[in-house]
């Protein structure tokens, strides 16, 4: 059998070994950065900064800020039960979020990505919920004045990122799956 100039341009397929190992690395290594980065910068946080006693960095609107939160994103509280109310979502978030992985191509690199840096901030503030009730450690403090957005951290930014990631994912292959408008009939 002949080889055509456009069999040469066309990649090689992978086999489904490489493909899973590949998949693999990629959604280890990204949540193995997201955790380590987020664990680091807690851990360096506690360390380094007293509570609630504002570090400005760049003037009053960036600032280092060592706080507990609670409750989840933005400042979001249930009441006592928090702790185990928003335990429990991360660990059904994280279960998610891996069969989402497992149903992911190698071919969807950016969703591959995606799901991982979700995993690895929801795997990153899971563990602060399990050491410790006073809650999650948050650090990145901006805004002016009185004004300022709620206190976050390393995987809150990775959740962030990678949720935003993923729904652009999402919206391209809901541009690919989209049936082609048929033009009307060519003039005769």
């Amino acid at each position: 059998m002949e080889t055509t100039a456009l069999d040469a341009e066309r990649p090689a397929a992978l086999d489904p070994a490489s493909e899973i190992g590949r998949k693999a690395a990629l959604y280890l290594a990204t949540v193995g950065v997201v955790v380590a980065l987020d664990v680091y910068s807690k851990w360096k946080v506690e360390r380094s900064l007293t509570l609630y006693d504002p570090v400005p960095v760049i003037g009053d609107f960036f600032r280092l800020t060592y706080i507990f939160n609670r409750g989840a994103a933005f400042g979001l509280h249930l009441g006592d039960s928090s702790r185990f109310i928003f335990l429990g979502l991360a660990v059904l978030a994280v279960a998610v979020l891996f069969f989402m992985y497992r149903t992911t191509p190698w071919s969807d690199r950016l969703r591959l990505f995606a799901i991982a840096s979700v995993t690895g901030g929801a795997i990153g503030n899971l563990l602060d919920r399990i050491r410790s009730d006073r809650g999650v450690v948050d650090f990145l403090d901006f805004g002016i004045g009185s004004v300022r957005w709620p206190v976050f951290n390393v995987a809150d930014i990775a959740v962030t990122v990678g949720a935003l990631l993923l729904a652009i994912s999402l919206w391209k292959e809901e541009q690919r799956n989209e049936p082609q408008e048929q033009s009307g009939p060519a003039d005769a």
